[in-house]
């Protein structure tokens, strides 16, 4: 895996990783991303990963169903957040969907795209803790390829604000 960044190199432009998924706190990462992006002049790359394990022992004609609605329902929660994105940043989100394990797939976008400089998650405000990726991705941190900036999900828009 190559560590080096590009981001700040000519004709490259630093990127803000935002893993897009079904929790509540999500919106905390993407406005605090997008915050961060307008005001550094930067980029957004939101990543939605659609999990493949259940379409595995099913029938292939019932696989192929569920990864065509697997993939409708991630453009469009893509485009919810993208056109979120893009109002408090003004600028329009590069819209990734991969399937597969989801830490897998964060770690192989950031190894493909050198300008991706930061990754952004929110954590979970429930009892069971901050979430499963920020727990999973807890173990390998230390070894992580770029910074991880948690945002905590019970912010509102004006602490966030304040802080990007």
């Amino acid at each position: 895996m190559s560590n080096k960044r590009r981001s700040y190199e000519a004709g490259h432009k630093r990127k803000y990783l935002v893993v897009i998924d079904d929790t509540e706190e999500c919106d905390r990462a993407v406005f605090w991303a997008a915050k961060r992006a307008g005001r550094t002049k930067s980029q957004i790359v939101m990543l939605r990963v659609i999990e493949t394990a259940d379409r595995n022992q099913q029938w292939l004609g019932v696989a192929d169903i569920m990864q065509a609605e697997a993939l409708e329902a991630a453009h469009v929660i893509l485009k919810k957040f993208a056109a979120r994105a893009q109002k408090i940043a003004g600028t329009e989100p590069d819209l990734v969907i991969r399937e597969g394990n989801t830490s897998d797939e964060i770690v192989k976008l950031i190894d493909e795209d050198a300008d991706i400089g930061i990754l952004v998650l929110a954590a979970g405000t429930g009892k069971e803790g901050p979430g499963p990726l920020i727990t999973n991705l807890a173990k390998t941190v230390a070894t992580f390829p770029i910074p991880v900036a948690i945002v905590p999900g019970q912010l509102n828009d004006e602490d966030l604000e304040a802080m990007a």
